[in-house]
């Protein structure tokens, strides 16, 4: 069985284990912790784009499992509404990745960048959204709205992946009337249940770099203790001023991809 560790040097091994630290921590507080992540892990020599999307979900489940159980000790999250939204987005990664084995995500960049933009404008000029919860459904209602928040972004982080954590954040946020610091624990256990997704997709077909996920793995562990810690810690306000710094990153970065593959 291939562990990814035998072709790498010491200096690489050092990069990959301080980018999923910083992106366990990232991905704690806001989620995009991928932006970090994904682009060390192409640095391995001779990984393909298939084993570093596999691998990067292996690492990023412990660190959203370490968060995730982080958050509930702190903050207590409602896990009626937390777990069907975690089962419904678990089956939508599992067939977002099954359509990205056949779709380019080119073809969903500009869409997801229009969105992003959308998503910042948003946060930036309602400062008191997030602030304390209010929630705005009740009932059957509360539960289906939160479903379906948890099927659709579970299918687009099968699919594509960046800034998952981000969009559900803001969803709890802004679509259920969620405080960004309680948006924050509810999205944690969903997240994992999307990395949980895709995963069961990638296993079968032999990607995942069992070594180089275990190394990640411990150290997004480590990042998002840390990250969970600061974030009950420090509050919404400041969950809500990194989320737009991450959010700002998301654009720069899907934007600049679009604009190399045009020119391509």
């Amino acid at each position: 069985m291939i562990s990814g560790l035998e072709s790498i040097e010491l200096s690489t091994l050092i990069l990959i284990v301080v980018a999923g630290f910083a992106a366990g921590w990232v991905d704690a507080v806001v989620g995009g912790g991928g932006l970090i992540q994904l682009p060390a892990m192409l640095l391995v020599p001779g990984i393909s784009p298939v084993q570093a999307l596999a691998t990067n979900k292996m690492g990023s489940i412990f660190g959203t499992a370490t968060s995730a159980v982080t958050y509930y000790g702190r903050v207590r999250p409602d896990l009626r509404t937390a777990l069907p939204m975690a089962a419904i987005a678990l089956a939508g990664s599992f067939g977002g990745a099954v359509l990205a084995a056949t779709l380019p995500a080119s073809v969903f960049k500009p869409i997801i960048v229009a969105a992003l933009v959308a998503v910042a404008l948003f946060t930036a000029f309602r400062p008191s959204v997030g602030e304390l919860t209010r929630l705005r459904h009740d009932g059957h209602r509360h539960y289906v709205v939160a479903c379906l928040i948890g099927g659709v972004i579970g299918f687009y982080d099968g699919l594509i992946g960046p800034g998952t954590g981000s969009f559900l954040i803001i969803a709890l946020v802004s679509a259920m009337g969620y405080a960004f610091l309680e948006a924050s624990a509810k999205a944690k256990i969903v997240n994992m249940a999307t990395n949980a997704g895709a995963l069961l997709f990638f296993l079968p077909h032999g990607s995942l770099l069992w070594g180089l996920g275990l190394v990640l793995g411990l150290a997004n562990m480590a990042g998002g203790y840390l990250g969970a810690r600061t974030a009950v810690k420090q509050g919404s306000r400041f969950i809500r001023i990194v989320f737009l710094v991450v959010v700002g990153a998301l654009i720069l970065k899907l934007g600049y991809d679009i604009w190399q593959e045009s020119f391509a």
